[in-house]
């Protein structure tokens, strides 16, 4: 959804937004699972239950610039061998 809607908003069109998605989803869900599996570990095992939402929130912002980054990135065309 997220590359979807940053490359139609872009002025791309459907193949662009393939490309885009079969060039970037498998790195953002990696790293979803890096950032958010131990985030959320440490989060419930060591984090007062007052500060949790403090916590997620810092750690957000740092996934958000991931995101930014990896979602402006330009797409490499594949280079056809025949």
């Amino acid at each position: 959804m997220f590359f979807s809607y940053l490359t139609a908003t872009s002025g791309g069109g459907p193949t662009e937004i393939m490309a885009k998605i079969k060039a970037d989803l498998q790195t953002a869900v990696m790293g979803s699972w890096a950032v958010w599996v131990p985030a959320h570990t440490v989060n419930f095992a060591f984090i007062p239950p007052a500060q949790r939402l403090l916590y997620i929130n810092t750690i957000q912002i740092g996934y958000n610039i991931f995101l930014s980054f990896l979602g402006n990135k330009d797409v490499e065309e594949e280079e056809k061998t025949k």
